[in-house]
């Protein structure tokens, strides 16, 4: 919980229906689609498990209601160098270096991605209000490479369709601690916010469905190098899918261990990105290789193999 995180905990009295419904009318000046998003946040626990929209509350269960501060509402233009892979009249495709924040919160209101696309791009669409302008999806802060930005409403919503039906390609290479005895496999584990630590997320029952897919592209004597592809995309969901299998990534601060390699934060990069463009249709291919603090973490395994 941050400082300014407000907690809010209830004990249902008796058997209320829907749970969007029964806190819309136990909560002053907060609306059912607030209460909605909140669910859909996993900022709003049942017995310290996420819940559902139209699930029906029951007498003595404990639900706990989490408030992020408020947004800022105006975010200004930075002067920030950008690697633009690919630009048209709809979309923006950018390699992100590793610890740059995507877009303002709490304690990141400069230097983000978002406040460099409205220096360097003239229009980013309006869909996900001023504090994300043309967000479609996200990286972590040290997470490295690929994501594509919107330019209009239209190639917004049609990208965005393409992350709900798992169209949209998203492939990672992550080096992790220890050596993958299989050369591929699958991480089919739901995830949802860790009751212990709300700001983690862990494999819980009744989280959201999680599924990742991994291969072994390279092998040391203490450590793998993966590539990863998403077909869900969670909050930190390759990060909490590796821990689960016992081969947390190297560098993560908070899922992995503190012996590890040298760097900056986990070494993850979005290496490969393929959608479809949304206005002409066209199959459209990224990749963005590896920064070099990742390059030179590979050369040192090699070296002490």
């Amino acid at each position: 919980m941050t400082k300014s995180e407000e907690i809010i905990h209830l004990t249902v009295s008796t058997d209320a229906g829907r749970i969007d419904k029964y806190l819309a009318n136990a909560l002053e000046n907060m609306s059912r689609s607030k209460i909605q998003q909140l669910i859909d946040e996993e900022n709003i626990l049942v017995n310290n498990q996420s819940t559902k929209s139209n699930y029906k509350v029951q007498a003595q269960d404990q639900i706990q209601i989490s408030l992020p501060e408020p947004e800022p509402i105006d975010i200004i233009p930075e002067d920030i160098p950008l690697e633009i892979i690919y630009e048209d009249e709809d979309v923006v495709v950018i390699n992100k270096p590793q610890g740059m924040v995507v877009h303002p919160a709490v304690g990141h209101n400069h230097g983000t991605l978002v406040n460099a696309l409205l220096y360097h791009i003239k229009d980013l669409s309006g869909i996900n209000g001023k504090i994300r302008p043309g967000i479609v999806h996200r990286l972590d802060k040290d997470t490295s490479g690929i994501l594509v930005v919107a330019k209009n409403d239209q190639a917004h919503v049609k990208l965005s369709e393409q992350l709900q039906d798992r169209s949209m390609q998203r492939k990672y290479w992550a080096i992790v601690h220890g050596v993958l005895p299989h050369n591929h496999g699958t991480i089919d584990a739901p995830i949802g916010r860790d009751p212990k630590n709300r700001q983690q997320f862990t494999v819980v029952t009744g989280g959201k469905e999680s599924v990742s897919h991994f291969r072994v592209l390279e092998r040391f004597k203490n450590y793998s190098l993966l590539e990863v592809s998403l077909e869900t995309g969670r909050t930190h969901q390759i990060r909490v899918h590796l821990k689960y299998i016992n081969f947390p990534i190297a560098g993560d601060e908070v899922y992995g261990p503190k012996k590890t390699l040298k760097g900056k934060g986990q070494f993850l990069h979005a290496h490969t990105l393929e959608f479809t463009h949304p206005t002409t249709g066209e199959l459209m291919h990224f990749e963005a290789d590896v920064p070099p603090v990742f390059e030179d973490a590979l050369e040192q395994l090699r070296l002490k193999d």
